[in-house]
């Protein structure tokens, strides 16, 4: 499969951008690392109250497909973060690079 990237932001609740933050370089990156993800960066917009980061993947199933095998892992359910409890609105995009 082609390499697949997403920039995605997502507006947290007032008053916990850096608990979501700590809570999804603890429990998030860790476990997309490990179903084969790449994370090429993650920021803090504090003004907006964003956050903001790239996920790739480029392997033997589709993006999609992976990212299902994902949210269905017991490790996933394992985790109890549910992001409703931090996300306001989330805004994916698939992007290509353009150099």
């Amino acid at each position: 499969m082609a390499r697949t990237t997403q920039l995605r932001t997502y507006r947290v609740q007032d008053g916990l951008l850096d608990e979501w933050a700590a809570r999804w370089r603890e429990l998030v990156v860790p476990l997309r690392l490990e179903f084969g993800f790449e994370i090429g960066g993650a920021w803090l917009d504090w003004e907006r109250n964003q956050f903001v980061w790239l996920i790739s993947y480029d392997g033997p199933e589709t993006f999609a497909e992976r990212n299902a095998q994902y949210w269905a892992s017991r490790k996933h359910e394992r985790m109890a973060l549910d992001p409703k409890e931090y996300l306001v609105e989330t805004d994916v995009r698939e992007v290509g690079t353009a150099l």
